[in-house]
């Protein structure tokens, strides 16, 4: 799948995966496009933690209590070092959000689904707790946690505004 058919076809997936497993050739497959992201003065203050053990993918699931979480055959857990990198200014969310996009296309591309949860994370010490159970250090930050599988019920991108209600050229709202 070329890149402009995996933007159009790449959706936030909720739903039930198929018991199949993951082929770990795939999981790094998806992690070195997020690495391979940009990052902040190249500082690359994203790392990310796969699992795919099935016992520690149901501690996970019960941690983050999202009903996706728990048919997820892996997660990629991104992890950010708040530091930081440029007038002491940090650009973790904006590194991490690079790096989760280049993989939501990879997971697209190779023919799985996901979906993107961080506000999940934000609440009942989720964060902190999922942290505690990859051995996070406490100077990291879990900050996105995508469950990976083979969905079992196709889906599609939702609907977007047109091109001329959210781009104009050379001024805002221009016609």
């Amino acid at each position: 799948m070329d890149l402009f058919e995996a933007i159009e076809k790449r959706y936030s997936y909720r739903g039930e995966f198929k018991p199949d497993p993951l082929p770990r050739e795939h999981l790094i497959e998806i992690v070195e496009a997020g690495i391979r992201a940009p990052s902040a003065c190249n500082q690359q203050v994203v790392s990310f933690v796969i699992v795919d053990e099935p016992e520690l993918l149901e501690k996970l699931a019960k941690a983050i209590d999202r009903p996706v979480c728990h048919a997820a055959k892996a997660m990629i857990v991104c992890v950010t070092d708040p530091r930081p990198v440029y007038r002491e200014m940090s650009f973790a969310p904006e590194d991490c959000g690079a790096a989760v996009e280049n993989m939501l296309l990879a997971i697209t591309a190779l023919g799985y689904a996901t979906v993107w949860l961080d506000g999940a994370l934000r609440v009942e010490d989720r964060a902190a707790r999922v942290g505690r159970l990859l051995d996070v250090p406490d100077d990291k930050t879990v900050a996105v946690v995508l469950p990976i599988g083979i969905p079992v019920q196709p889906g599609t991108q939702r609907e977007r505004l047109p091109f001329d209600q959210r781009a104009w050229f050379n001024r805002w709202g221009a016609g």
